[in-house]
């Protein structure tokens, strides 16, 4: 009885490990930014199922692009606390059912992209990959500091994959939100990278606050903010938005300023754990004020007239 029921449990085991390596929280972003862009695409409501395929598509490939990750990074997980717990890193699975399991979602997701929502969604979202995977991974994120900086050009697509799915171009709005995913990569990662610097060193990768110094990563998580700041009104001045998006621009990128100012003036490691997870709640929240302007800002308008 005892070997009948050790058999389910090792096989959701296991199941969990492959679904560890998509970095499950990471890849709920990127959907989200891709939803998004899906949505602004379009007045009015979407074509669901088109959206529906777009969504499983975008989501399959990026879980792909983590789970090649994990494959390459198995021997700096292992030295650094953050990551020693992934499957990978710990040998639960081989490198060979890492590779393989990459590829079978990267190629399910390009066949779900190109057949069922065009053939110009499925290019970008797998150029995203290989930008991911390869140039920054293999190449970028061990030999320069700037990794994240010149890396974030492919965690910025998520938005321009969601306008090309529904659109099958892209527009001009979709550059502007990835550039604000752009600008938002280097304080939201090097505030992580402060409070984590042994991790980091101990990795032997070039992180800024191990390569530069605490004092120079903290001016630019400063520095980036307030350039960041300025493109988040981007959307209000090209009028892609109104006044709702505009006001939780403000408030958010004031206080994501305030956070940075003072990690640079009055540096602790709580102070940075803390400007890095409101990082995450200022791109979400952004994002989702676009998306209830969106489609508040007519409603409204129609009422005043």
């Amino acid at each position: 009885m005892s070997q009948t029921l050790a058999a389910p449990t090792s096989a959701a085991s296991k199941v969990a490990q492959f679904y560890a390596l998509t970095k499950p929280r990471v890849v709920q972003l990127i959907v989200f930014c891709a939803l998004i862009g899906m949505l602004l695409a379009q007045p009015g409501l979407p074509d669901w199922p088109l959206a529906g395929a777009a969504v499983l598509g975008i989501w399959l490939v990026a879980s792909a692009a983590a789970a090649f990750n994990c494959l390459v990074e198995q021997q700096i997980d292992r030295r650094m606390a953050r990551t020693a717990w992934r499957p990978s890193a710990k040998g639960e699975l081989s490198s060979l059912q890492t590779l393989v399991f990459s590829a079978l979602l990267c190629s399910a997701g390009s066949a779900v992209l190109y057949l069922w929502v065009n053939p110009l969604t499925m290019w970008l979202t797998f150029a995203t990959f290989v930008g991911y995977a390869v140039i920054y991974t293999v190449v970028l994120k061990p030999l320069t500091p700037q990794n994240i900086v010149i890396g974030g050009a492919s965690g910025a697509m998520p938005p321009v994959l969601g306008w090309a799915a529904m659109t099958g171009h892209v527009g001009t709005e979709a550059l502007m939100l990835a550039l604000i995913i752009f600008l938002w990569t280097p304080p939201h990662f090097w505030a992580l990278a402060l409070y984590r610097a042994e991790d980091y060193r101990r990795s032997g990768l070039p992180m800024l606050p191990i390569t530069h110094g605490p004092e120079f990563t903290r001016l630019q998580v400063l520095l980036y903010t307030l350039v960041l700041f300025a493109a988040t009104l981007l959307p209000f001045t090209y009028r892609m938005s109104g006044w709702i998006y505009l006001a939780a621009a403000l408030a958010l990128g004031g206080w994501f300023i305030a956070l940075a100012y003072r990690l640079w003036r009055e540096y602790s490691d709580a102070l940075a754990r803390r400007t890095f997870r409101f990082s995450i709640w200022h791109l979400s929240l952004l994002f989702a004020a676009l998306l209830v302007d969106h489609y508040l800002s007519p409603w409204l308008s129609s009422l005043a007239v």
